[in-house]
């Protein structure tokens, strides 16, 4: 029965799925604001705090079967990594967006999903979606980084607290700690594409599937998550004057492509072997021991971003730089009352914000 006057409104049923922990805790404070967001742009949505390792997966998976249109993956990229592994295995898998309220957030950085939390949900409520690869590990799944080697199990090393405390800091306060115990390991890597195997001593290994690599975006620039392929760098043995260099040019945003230590492929399928103990990061997070078998699930997600995929960590929602810093209350509005936006309507971007093309992890 319909009420004259009254226009009936289709709602798309959302689930957001977030880490209270994530980003200094970030979205636990704007929860309020998001929803009522999201709700004003046609997605009703209701939420689940996830409470330990995997609860996300677990929180992913009954969403799928409890018929939600959209699944939001809110936190960091290990975050994002639970709620993808919780949506691959089933038949019927909806879309998915992402509010990226983490550390590093690479997924977010390479598919122009704006850090500021108000563009990522104007982002979410205009659903413009692509599908996207996902990886495999076994029987693990990434969406962004596999790798193994001197200096990747960072991520999940530094505890949740002092990522709370003082961010991107504790990565590299436990990045000083670790380096002088750098060390390579012998490795076999066979892949698909590859005349013959690797087979020396290396000092990582890094599977890109997207452009943004720990927080770098020079690293694997031409690395897609549409291409049907893997993008690998692996580094030979070297002694710490030379990785420190290379680690250098990585953060000033130089190309390491032709440097001698340096060895680049692509393939959609990777078998990486050691003799050694050799622990595998997954998007941030353990996952698991060599040896290992890497692929690829072409197209299997469609996952909502921005239609130009314009990297929103030195841009706007709308894909340009915007004016001076804005300051926002807990609903969202700032303090000229634009929602955050400039006098183009395009979503403002904080000076502080703009600078963050640097940062690690979840």
């Amino acid at each position: 029965m319909k009420i004259r006057g009254v226009q009936q409104v289709k709602y798309t049923r959302a689930r957001l799925i977030y880490n209270p922990t994530s980003g200094r805790e970030e979205v636990r404070r704007r929860l309020p604001a998001i929803l009522q967001r999201l709700e004003r742009g046609g997605i009703e949505t209701s939420c689940h705090a996830t409470e330990g390792a995997g609860d996300a997966t677990y929180a992913a998976s009954e969403a799928v079967r409890r018929g939600f249109d959209l699944v939001i993956a809110a936190g960091g990229d290990g975050t994002l990594n639970e709620v993808v592994s919780g949506l691959v295995g089933h038949e019927r898998r909806p879309r998915l967006g992402i509010l990226p309220l983490g550390t590093t957030n690479d997924f977010a950085r390479a598919h122009g999903i704006p850090r500021q939390w108000t563009g990522a949900c104007d982002l979410i409520v205009r659903g413009f979606t692509r599908p996207v690869d996902v990886g495999m590990a076994g029987d693990k799944y990434f969406i962004n980084i596999a790798g193994g080697g001197s200096l990747t199990e960072l991520t999940y090393e530094v505890p949740s607290k002092l990522k709370t405390m003082v961010g991107q800091l504790a990565y590299y306060m436990k990045g000083l700690e670790k380096i002088t115990r750098l060390h390579p390991v012998r490795m076999k890597i066979t892949a698909n594409g590859l005349d013959q195997p690797i087979d020396e001593e290396l000092m990582l290994f890094l599977i890109a599937n997207s452009s943004s690599v720990a927080g770098f975006e020079r690293l694997a620039p031409d690395a897609s998550t549409s291409d049907g392929l893997f993008d690998v760098i692996a580094l030979r043995k070297c002694n710490l004057a030379e990785f420190i260099r290379l680690v250098t040019m990585v953060m000033r945003g130089e190309s390491v492509f032709n440097d001698p230590h340096c060895i680049f492929f692509q393939s959609d399928r990777i078998v990486v072997e050691s003799p050694d103990r050799v622990q595998l990061n997954l998007d941030g997070e353990f996952g698991g021991m060599l040896p290992c078998t890497f692929s690829l699930l072409p197209s299997h997600l469609d996952v909502i971003m921005d239609e130009r995929g314009q990297s929103s960590y030195h841009y706007g929602a709308g894909g340009r730089i915007a004016g001076s810093k804005r300051k926002q209350d807990a609903d969202g509005e700032d303090e000229d009352g634009d929602n955050g936006k400039d006098e183009d309507g395009e979503m403002d971007v904080p000076d502080d914000e703009r600078n963050d093309s640097w940062r690690l992890e979840r």
